[in-house]
């Protein structure tokens, strides 16, 4: 339907024509529910707000200028503010984190992040041991998961050697992290 159609539709509903207003709900009842949606996040608070913006419409639809804008666009605005409006109205997220007894904190202890980091550099100082060519197929398999299939093309190599220099390398990183 276009936004002119729609247009003629508000203007007959500024008449309390009720089949138009029929109309006009069906027609453009999705794309507002879904701006609804969007904004708020729950359904059941959206579908309370489509129906708010559609009495608005209603008791609006007098004011509404077909010359001022498009049809749609006013409509969006109508749905858009009143699912604001909602937001605005909910309890301030504040307020619910005071009332929350403990926040977990999933973040790992100051010592396990020491952990990790000292881990990182001796794999650092591992791989530093490989052959430049064989630290970088390393990289390429195991942290930004290329193929063998990849690789072998990439260092111009055959696919076996690939393997071969893979496997080699996992051999001598894991005696290297053993020390």
């Amino acid at each position: 339907m276009t936004s002119d159609e729609i247009a003629y539709l508000i203007s007959l509903v500024a008449i309390s024509d009720r089949k138009a207003f029929a109309t006009l709900y069906r027609e453009t009842s999705p794309k507002l529910f879904s701006i609804c949606l969007r904004i708020l996040r729950d359904r059941t608070e959206a579908e309370e707000a489509l129906q708010e913006v559609y009495v608005k419409i209603w008791q609006r639809a007098g004011v509404f200028a077909a010359g001022s804008g498009a049809a749609t666009s006013w409509l969006a605005a109508i749905a858009r503010n009143q699912a604001i409006d909602i937001m605005r109205a909910r309890k301030p997220v504040a307020d619910e984190l005071d009332s929350a007894y403990d926040l977990a904190d999933d973040d790992p202890s100051p010592e396990i992040q020491t952990v990790i980091k000292d881990e990182g550099r001796r794999i650092d100082t591992c791989m530093e041991e490989l052959e430049a060519d064989r630290a970088m197929a390393v990289k390429k398999a195991y942290v930004e998961g290329q193929s063998y299939q990849e690789l072998a093309d990439q260092f111009g190599v055959p696919l076996n050697t690939m393997r071969t220099w893979l496997r080699r390398s996992l051999l001598k990183l894991r005696e290297c992290m053993e020390r």
